[in-house]
């Protein structure tokens, strides 16, 4: 799998270790991570929620586009810098599996005791569990609003399934 998918909550440990769930570790290890390496996964507090955003090189790479997408000196590309590479941390992960997460980046998230580690595709974030829980309702009702805003739903099946459940329907 070359994706960062599914969900898992893990312990934080009195050191502030925690363990980046094996799916998470093997598609970092495709993306160029090795262990002992002088690299490691890029982490940031997330710009729109109480969360982290990680990855490996992919992610560091569709930051580059981005930002080569601006003008070079612009207040824009500026901006954007300070705000994902200028709080940038390089996270090592230990022989067992887990990272050290630094106080300023628990604190942004509000970790204490638990992280869960949600995969998006190209990149992963890290939430405290009740607020990701909070979070994933409140995107579930977007995506049923949306799906109602384009039509998505309104089929009938011949099984008398109208589609609104989609495929757990």
């Amino acid at each position: 799998m070359e994706r960062f998918v599914s969900t898992f909550t893990n312990k934080i440990d009195a050191k502030g270790r925690v363990s980046i769930p094996a799916p998470f570790r093997a598609v970092l290890e495709r993306d160029g991570y090795a262990h002992g390496s002088a690299g490691g996964i890029y982490c940031y507090p997330a710009l729109e929620a109480p969360a982290l955003d990680a990855g490996g090189e992919r992610l560091a790479k569709k930051i580059d586009g981005l930002l080569s997408g601006l003008p070079d000196y612009s207040d824009e590309r500026d901006e954007l810098s300070v705000a994902l590479y200028g709080d940038v941390q390089v996270l090592t992960i230990d022989g067992d599996g887990r990272i050290s997460l630094p106080e300023n980046l628990r604190a942004h998230a509000g970790l204490t005791t638990q992280v869960t580690f949600v995969g998006l595709g190209d990149k992963f974030q890290m939430w405290e569990p009740t607020r990701f829980t909070d979070r994933r309702e409140r995107a579930r009702e977007k995506v049923q609003h949306t799906r109602k805003l384009f039509g998505a739903g309104n089929r009938q099946s011949s099984s008398g399934d109208d589609g609104s459940e989609g495929a757990r329907g």
